[in-house]
């Protein structure tokens, strides 16, 4: 779609807008690379991003945003790297959350929370109460999280629970994810243009509709998740049918 092509604001009537979007945040370093800067630079424009996006999902009705700002894996990373990305995701609470109560949006934080420190873990529970009965947008922050550590997580519960085998169905595996209770995803975006879901919600995009773009995430912006919704507009989602 060339930019000619991209709808505005007052077009927007006429699209099918999903009630769940999913995005893979991706290419913070290669935006800092590029740039000749530190990688850390990338991670801190990429949650002006991230606002901008929670803006456009709010302004286009969107229901539901869940992104992937850390992952099980990204513990791998240089110590120096995981610190300033734990820094920033507090000051970033610090910083946002009563905008986010304002405008009524609630915020859930789902992964593997009790991997995180403990003051950090504070602020989220405080995030997540103080926003809890607001219901204009759900903003889902995967934090410490892996799709096979989700469904890791959700078999153990099951076992817990002396569930008789010929009781499991996809309904209760659903109810025992991080996500019980918030809809699939129907549009999944990932930027920087790698084709790959990088162990990102693995049983809840079984039938997402995938929308991958080159654009960098710290320069991806309103227009650019016009374009995703605009194209995921013109599909058919069959689900398996005719």
């Amino acid at each position: 779609m060339t930019k000619s092509q991209v709808p505005t604001k007052s077009q927007t009537g006429n699209l099918q807008i999903p009630k769940h979007i999913a995005i893979i945040m991706d290419g913070n370093g290669r935006w800092a690379q590029k740039r000749k800067l530190p990688r850390i630079e990338g991670h801190r424009r990429g949650s002006v991003s991230l606002k901008e996006a929670v803006k456009a999902c709010v302004e286009f009705g969107v229901k539901h945003l869940t992104v992937y700002a850390f992952s099980t894996e990204n513990w791998k990373r240089p110590k120096e790297e995981v610190g300033f990305l734990m820094n920033l995701l507090s000051s970033t609470i610090d910083r946002e959350v009563d905008e986010l109560n304002k405008n009524k949006i609630k915020i859930r934080f789902l992964g593997r929370i009790s991997m995180l420190p403990e003051k950090l873990q504070e602020k989220i529970r405080s995030a997540e109460e103080r926003t809890k009965n607001n219901g204009r947008l759900n903003l889902n922050i995967m934090l410490s999280y892996g799709g096979r550590a989700e469904l890791t997580d959700a078999l153990r519960s099951i076992v817990k629970n002396n569930v008789k085998s010929d009781t499991i169905d996809e309904d209760l595996i659903s109810g025992s994810l991080y996500t019980a209770g918030i809809p699939d995803p129907d549009l999944l975006i990932r930027t920087a243009g790698e084709m790959r879901v990088s162990n990102f919600m693995l049983w809840q995009i079984a039938y997402s509709e995938i929308w991958v773009t080159d654009v960098l995430w710290p320069d991806f912006r309103k227009k650019h998740l016009l374009e995703a919704i605009s194209d995921y507009s013109g599909r058919i989602r069959k689900f398996g049918g005719i």
